[in-house]
């Protein structure tokens, strides 16, 4: 069922996408205009996809595509790390320890809507049988 309301989830995608737009202002130059752009484009993909999921009911699709960017999100975040392009290890830390919620947050979420469509399968070919 599409809500109205934001779940959890879209909370912390919110502050990451906030986070990665703050954090990318202190890449050094010849990342913030490379790899930055990737990172704050990824960001706002992951904040869409949230929003697009909470808008429908049959959302497991959009909760995969969700999976998938956080991978690779998680990617991109250690090449930045590795190219020394976060101002400090606390930035990259912050940053992973946000995607990793989202993650867990977006598992729980698709492993609840499995749940439901397995329940609702259930019940149609139950009342099936008495028609």
């Amino acid at each position: 069922m599409a809500q109205t309301e934001h779940p959890p989830i879209y909370k912390t995608a919110y502050d990451f996408c906030l986070y990665i737009e703050r954090v990318v202002e202190n890449f050094p130059r010849s990342h913030k205009y490379s790899i930055g752009i990737d990172l704050k484009d990824s960001a706002r993909e992951m904040l869409k996809l949230v929003v697009r999921a909470n808008a429908r009911r049959d959302n497991e699709e959009i909760l995969g595509k969700l999976r998938e960017e956080i991978k690779e999100m998680n990617v991109l975040l250690m090449l930045c790390h590795d190219l020394l392009a976060f101002p400090d290890f606390n930035s990259f830390e912050h940053a992973i320890s946000l995607v990793t919620e989202i993650a867990k947050q977006n598992d729980d979420w698709l492993k609840t809507q499995r749940r439901l469509r397995q329940s609702r399968s259930g019940k149609m070919t139950s009342r099936s049988k008495f028609s």
